[in-house]
């Protein structure tokens, strides 16, 4: 009995030694993903898609809608502010660029 007790002891302390970095590695991707630094407009990437922190300011663009913003397009991840477009930075919920497309 003892030795089924020490082999279930190892076995799962195996398994819990092999998942940590598992777990580590998501925990750390998740901690980067919400400190992403802010997407500067002026950035080449930026400019490249006529990003704009505040949608209204982009009115006069020819693919400009009323009522397109970051925060309901399918590229912006809500819980990160990200955007798959600029993987490296957050963008304000309220911006806009060209690349506007409607969630679901």
């Amino acid at each position: 009995m003892a030795n089924q007790s020490r082999r279930h002891f190892l076995r799962s302390s195996a398994l819990g030694l092999a998942a940590l970095p598992l777990g580590l590695g998501v925990l750390s991707k998740t901690a980067f993903a919400q400190s992403l630094p802010r997407l500067d407009p002026s950035a080449p990437s930026a400019q490249a898609l006529n990003y704009v922190e505040k949608a209204s300011d982009a009115s006069d663009h020819p693919a400009y809608e009323s009522g397109e913003r970051c925060d309901n397009c399918m590229f912006y991840n809500e819980n990160t502010q990200g955007c798959q477009l600029f993987p490296e930075n957050s963008v304000e919920p309220g911006g806009w660029c060209q690349s506007w497309v409607a969630q679901g």
